[in-house]
């Protein structure tokens, strides 16, 4: 797994509707449920994987731009450097968007919160992630932020096809790291 970069989001907790007693809050790398800071890509200040290059760029988007950072929680990201088209049945491997640049600054402090599975149908920002989207937490084991524990079920539920017909592929898995709650950006 390579570094993707960092987000800051607002945790919701587990929905109404989402039938998975496991499930506490969300931590997908989708802005489905568990938003991101603000509507970052018109500030133009993200890599190439659409995340940020280390935690003080989203710091000072925040000040700069008056966002309300209350409530928040930083992540990390890894991603595997390969992506699972369901159609075709294989992996291909990707990298970040060349024309934006990529210096990701990997914390010295992180907690493994789990796995998520990510659909990429446009090949550039994060779309749904299918465990919360698609309600797939309810018919597949996932811890309390409603992730998978291990990079290899990951895998292993993406090539037995239980992501099929969720969201339009294709798909990537990404580690999601929680920050220290001093690690912040001067907030």
């Amino acid at each position: 797994m390579v570094p993707a970069g960092y987000m800051a989001k607002r945790v919701c907790a587990r929905p109404g509707w989402l039938a998975s007693n496991e499930v506490i809050d969300i931590y997908s790398v989708s802005s489905c449920f568990t938003h991101c800071f603000t509507d970052y890509v018109e500030y133009w200040r993200h890599n190439g994987f659409w995340l940020f290059d280390h935690p003080e760029i989203i710091g000072e988007l925040s000040r700069d731009n008056s966002i309300d950072m209350t409530g928040l929680t930083f992540f990390y990201y890894k991603v595997f450097a390969k992506e699972f088209d369901p159609d075709e049945k294989c992996w291909a491997s990707f990298g970040p968007e060349a024309s934006f640049q990529t210096d990701i600054q990997v914390p010295e402090e992180k907690v493994l919160a789990g796995y998520d599975v990510v659909s990429f149908s446009t090949h550039s920002s994060p779309e749904c992630s299918p465990l919360s989207c698609n309600h797939l937490a309810e018919v597949i084991s996932v811890n309390e932020h409603c992730l998978l524990r291990t990079f290899s079920e990951a895998k292993y539920h993406l090539e037995r096809g239980a992501f099929n017909n969720a969201e339009p592929g294709p798909y990537r898995i990404f580690a999601i790291y929680r920050l220290p709650e001093w690690d912040r950006p001067g907030l």
